[in-house]
């Protein structure tokens, strides 16, 4: 299925630390979808930096989705509906692995479209990749666990270097 002509902007906000092979399918269906996908690495400042910087976030993000044209890659602090509203995109998308999902980003999509009129889209992800999530990664990485499947391979890499020294990996 074609992208539209033009494309549709659409805004996919996460925190992405790391951004993994679940991340990667739902950006891979929006860009076949809507043709540009703002990949919106979200941070909030009273926040402790996570496993990588937000530089790292989006040096990494980047390298993994050179594959599609159309995707750009950026960073934003507060609300990801005010994120929306900056980038002009047409529609938010959510990625949903299973039905809790669901209700937790209905609430989301509910507010964020009564304050901005920016409609939220769910996408779910694939079946095989449902239960992959940034936190079970790190925790898997930390501890020497395999992780190429889960993760770009450029992310593994970075895992694997941030934890051969054998510290926690946290900043």
């Amino acid at each position: 299925m074609p992208a539209p002509d033009p494309p549709l902007r659409v805004l996919y906000p996460g925190s992405f630390d790391p951004l993994h092979l679940g991340h990667v399918d739902v950006i891979e269906q929006a860009h076949e979808l809507f043709g540009a996908v703002v990949v919106m690495v979200m941070h909030n400042h009273a926040k402790s930096g996570g496993m990588f910087s937000v530089d790292e976030r989006i040096d990494l993000a980047i390298a993994s989705l050179r594959h599609l044209d159309g995707v750009t890659v950026a960073a934003s602090s507060g609300l990801a509906v005010q994120a929306a509203e900056r980038s002009e995109v047409d529609f938010i998308v959510k990625g949903l692995r299973t039905s809790s999902d669901f209700e937790i980003e209905q609430q989301m999509a509910h507010n964020n479209e009564r304050v901005t009129g920016i409609r939220t889209v769910y996408l779910p992800c694939s079946p095989a990749l449902g239960y992959v999530s940034s936190r079970f990664v790190r925790e898997i990485a930390q501890y020497g666990g395999e992780i190429d499947h889960l993760v770009p391979d450029v992310v593994a890499a970075a895992l694997r270097a941030r934890f051969a020294d054998g510290s926690d990996g946290s900043r």
